[in-house]
């Protein structure tokens, strides 16, 4: 691609281009834009290289060489990557007049190429620092026969589909205004009917399971975001300090101090422990505008926290409580198959080697305990402690990171928590961090696109649409729905002066569960007849019939 590129845009400086997960991007600098209507033209050119059949020649330059031959070339981005490396020995590949910078390996001749297609063209800044400027980046994806090339274009028209940005728009469920400000999400009426059901429901389980709920400001002293290694260890995702009266505050990443602070407002004993607090806290993170993607990726954003205290004997129950507890809510969403992962030390971390070994294996013992087949990720714990990630599977396979527990023995140790034990003594609690399902935002947005916007009744933002067939049967209508509305029911009536067919085509574009289609024969029978979004009709019923129907289905969240 990069050499076809070259051949039609010669004045294109070549930056990088790796593989990916699902196919490939090369960045370009490239003077003229490159849009996607120049695709077709760089795929022709691309078929045309793999024809001449021309083998990939591996070559090893030094470091002097392959400066001068990129210098002379004019390739910038090459020299800057070359100056970087550590080795004396450059590795380039020749394929015809085209030559590259890379590790390798490759295959062997050009015509090995057997199914590839482009898929998008996208901006990108140089090493992703907007600092740099801004590139053009080509994805494209290939495989080794066209019917796997196929299915998996297939697979990305149904991801499109689902997109949750195209759904939350089509559904009126919530935007993003640069006006407002990048990353910062307005839940519109039909997008907070379903946040709140998320959240009663959240309340309500989180209330038998022994959580108490809290709420804490948005923001604290700097001092405070220093005890705790935040401003140390996650500085660049916070946003800078503001002044207040003298002193600087800042805006919260995290909820867990405040809870570490209501902890401390009362003398503890073992006996009070464990304690529980949840919350459903909005939190604030820098990320870079180019990682930002719809509700997956976003500046502010609310986590459903909690953190539990306990002492340590009582760390192996509580972690098998929070499994048990994080898979019973999955589910309930609709998310079956998932993977887990333990994540171990970072590099960078806070406290000693020995509370790191403890707490890890706490995680690892309650995930054997449970069954739970589980990849150890090195490397990738929090700078506090080690965690379990819980990575559910969407409808069309594709995993995305909720759930994640953490058992902390540090943030205790810096904030200076203590409990009083039966021996009279103080000792210091551990304190266990999860999300179940981490930012409602992110997980609303692959909710959406789980489900495609055909939420199930409990969460649809309306759950039944009052079609009366002509105006004579509005009144009717409108008090079927006062009815419905008093059992608490989710209810919309469509006046507008149309046909019955059309009410019936919008009802089910918006992904309507049911609609009540009125007329005279429903009138004299005082019933009601109903029809599913899915064009099957269950008939007649009455009223009383209808709300019995309707609330049996919501409270057990088929």
């Amino acid at each position: 691609m990069a050499h076809a590129v070259k051949e039609l845009f010669p004045e294109v400086k070549l930056a990088i281009g790796p593989s990916i997960t699902d196919g490939f991007y090369y960045d370009f600098d490239c003077e003229t834009s490159i849009t996607q209507d120049d695709l077709p033209r760089i795929e022709k050119k691309m078929k045309e290289i793999i024809k001449s059949k021309k083998p990939f020649e591996r070559k090893e330059l030094s470091k002097t060489e392959a400066l001068k031959l990129f210098d002379d070339m004019g390739e910038t981005y090459k020299v800057e990557l070359i100056n970087e490396l550590d080795d004396d020995t450059v590795t380039v590949y020749e394929e015809g007049s085209f030559v590259d910078l890379c590790q390798g390996p490759h295959l062997e001749k050009t015509n090995n190429v057997k199914a590839f297609k482009l898929l998008s063209v996208a901006g990108a800044y140089w090493r992703g620092d907007e600092k740099n400027k801004m590139l053009q980046r080509i994805y494209g994806t290939a495989f080794p026969t066209k019917e796997e090339l196929k299915k998996h274009l297939d697979f990305l028209e149904e991801v499109k589909k689902r997109d949750h940005r195209r759904l939350g728009k089509e559904l009126d469920l919530f935007s993003l205004n640069d006006e407002i400000g990048s990353g910062l999400v307005l839940w519109h009426p039909r997008g907070a009917a379903i946040r709140r059901e998320i959240e009663n429901f959240w309340l309500d389980e989180h209330q038998k399971a022994g959580y108490q709920i809290l709420y804490t400001p948005h923001m604290a002293k700097l001092d405070l975001w220093k005890k705790t290694g935040h401003l140390e260890f996650y500085k660049e995702n916070m946003y800078s300090p503001m002044e207040v009266e003298g002193l600087d505050y800042e805006i919260k990443p995290m909820n867990c101090p405040f809870h570490v602070s209501i902890f401390k407002s009362h003398l503890r004993s073992y006996r009070d422990l464990p304690i529980r607090y949840a919350e459903l806290g909005t939190v604030y993170r820098y990320e870079r505008s180019g990682v930002l993607h719809g509700l997956l990726r976003v500046r502010g954003f609310t986590q459903d926290d909690a953190h539990i205290f306990c002492s340590e004997n009582q760390i192996d129950d509580e972690v098998l409580r929070v499994i048990d507890f994080t898979l019973f809510i999955l589910k309930t969403f609709g998310f079956e198959n998932y993977d887990i992962y333990l994540s171990t030390r970072p590099d960078k971390f806070v406290g000693t080697e020995e509370g790191w070994k403890k707490a890890t294996e706490a995680l690892d013992k309650a995930l054997k305990a449970k069954g739970l087949k589980y990849e150890e990720d090195p490397g990738e714990g929090v700078f506090y402690g080690p965690k379990i990630d819980i990575k559910v599977r969407d409808s069309l396979g594709r995993q995305w990171q909720c759930s994640t527990i953490q058992v902390d023995f540090n943030i205790p140790e810096r904030l200076d928590i203590n409990y009083r034990g039966a021996d009279s003594k103080e000792h210091r609690p551990i304190m266990i961090h999860r999300a179940l399902m981490g930012s409602l935002e992110r997980f609303f947005g692959v909710l959406i696109e789980h489900h495609a916007g055909v939420f199930p009744l409990w969460l649809s933002p309306v759950q039944i649409s009052i079609l009366p067939i002509a105006e004579r049967h509005a009144e009717y209508c409108r008090e079927l729905v006062n009815s419905l509305l008093r059992e608490g029911i989710r209810v919309e009536i469509d006046e507008d002066n149309e046909k019955i067919g059309y009410k019936i085509r919008r009802a089910t574009i918006s992904k309507t569960p049911y609609m009540c289609i009125i007329g005279d024969k429903e009138i004299s029978g005082n019933t009601v007849n109903i029809r599913k979004r899915n064009g099957e009709n269950t008939g007649e019923m009455t009223i009383d019939s209808l709300i019995s129907f309707l609330q049996d289905e919501i409270s057990n969240r088929r």
